[in-house]
């Protein structure tokens, strides 16, 4: 059985917001926030809906984009916002490709997401052919912030382990869940149902300690 997410029925959550900007355009990470999100009562709009552009990520920290994201997202939409960086870190590769993992690979700026992906997933097999350690991490920091200036951000993080396959499996996920495996299940990310995913991953973990954050917060 799959862990749940949240400790307390959603009924009983006290949160700080209850309608915010997600500050991504990535549809499979608009999917996963929108599914663990959805029983809280939060109202949710993407920046895409309201003709918000992606910030620029020039950080080398996951938590330093996450922020810049929300506050980008926040300042042009004057609501609250949630920000997702995340990546996978390798480890033979000294933790890349990390914050660069969304063009990992280079490639047409017009390229559609899963394209991009193909291209991040041969290369990172090009990089560790022959590698003996396959060993590896996603890594999700997640940031709220209740307006543009907000001078305390609520910032979760979450990591999932596992190893990465020398061919992909699986056609669930996105971005490097076919090469990303569970060995406790010996299924990739690709192999798991979205509820499934949400509940062990990275972003999952992340979510949900921000939400027990955000109950804090109110309750404080």
């Amino acid at each position: 059985m799959s862990p749940k997410l949240f400790s307390e029925p959603p009924a009983a959550l006290g949160l700080i917001v209850n309608r915010l900007v997600i500050a991504s355009n990535n549809p499979g990470k608009l999917r996963e926030i929108a599914a663990i999100l959805a029983p809280l009562g939060i109202s949710v709009v993407t920046q895409g809906e309201l003709g918000i552009a992606e910030a620029e990520e020039p950080h080398c920290s996951f938590v330093e984009n996450a922020l810049a994201k929300a506050r980008h997202a926040s300042r042009l939409s004057g609501l609250p916002a949630l920000a997702d960086d995340s990546g996978v870190c390798v480890h033979a590769l000294g933790g890349a490709p990390g914050v660069h993992s969304a063009r990992y690979a280079e490639g047409p700026g017009s390229l559609q997401r899963d394209a991009q992906d193909r291209l991040n997933n041969e290369k990172l097999l090009r990089e560790l052919a022959g590698a003996a350690d396959r060993s590896a991490h996603y890594v999700c920091v997640i940031v709220l912030v209740r307006h543009a200036e907000d001078p305390q951000p609520l910032i979760a993080e979450g990591e999932w382990h596992g190893q990465i396959l020398d061919s992909a499996r699986g056609e669930e996920g996105f971005g490097y869940d076919p090469l990303f495996l569970i060995p406790a299940l010996g299924r990739t990310g690709a192999e798991l149902s979205p509820a499934e995913k949400n509940a062990l991953s990275h972003r999952g973990q992340a979510l949900a300690q921000l939400v027990r954050r955000m109950q804090q917060r109110h309750r404080g």
